[in-house]
């Protein structure tokens, strides 16, 4: 049998290691009680915590189904760790901040999910691990850019 190109080859690689690195991150937010769909949440917040996000927009920025994300952030507000308010702009829609507390539990979080991060990278260069990322990182600049274009 012949090997997949090496394109599908390094995306399907990808993939494996998200879904490792997922179970194993569920595993370690259980005692936080910060459930995966809430920590990705977090995340996406945290890169810019001063930010105000519709669930419209973070649906499209994770590519997720909008009810999905509603239900998650509904969980948040009700934590304390997503702010939600009505929007100046568009007295419809509501726009969502993240709080102090949720600053806190994705501290927490990162701190728990530390450990067992820095040991899959145990060996490695840091210039290895820096070149890895900017690596990642380029692919995943193309992916965003490129998630509306039509395909050949």
């Amino acid at each position: 049998m012949t090997q997949p190109p090496l394109p599908f080859r390094i995306v399907n690689w990808i993939g494996i290691v998200d879904q490792l690195a997922s179970t194993e991150a569920s595993r370690v937010l259980r005692p936080l009680d910060v459930p995966l769909p809430q920590f990705i949440l977090l995340n996406h917040f945290s890169h810019r915590p001063e930010m105000e996000r519709t669930v419209t927009a973070i649906a499209r920025a994770l590519q997720q189904p909008q009810p999905g994300v509603t239900k998650t952030v509904q969980k948040m507000v009700a934590r304390g760790w997503l702010k939600e308010q009505a929007s100046a702009e568009d007295g419809r829609s509501k726009v969502l901040r993240l709080t102090a507390a949720g600053q806190a539990r994705h501290r927490a979080a990162l701190e728990a999910l530390m450990p067992g991060l820095s040991q899959a990278f145990d060996g490695w260069q840091e210039e290895d691990k820096q070149h890895l990322f900017e690596l990642l990182d380029r692919l995943k600049v193309w992916f965003d850019a490129s998630r509306d274009l039509p395909r050949r």
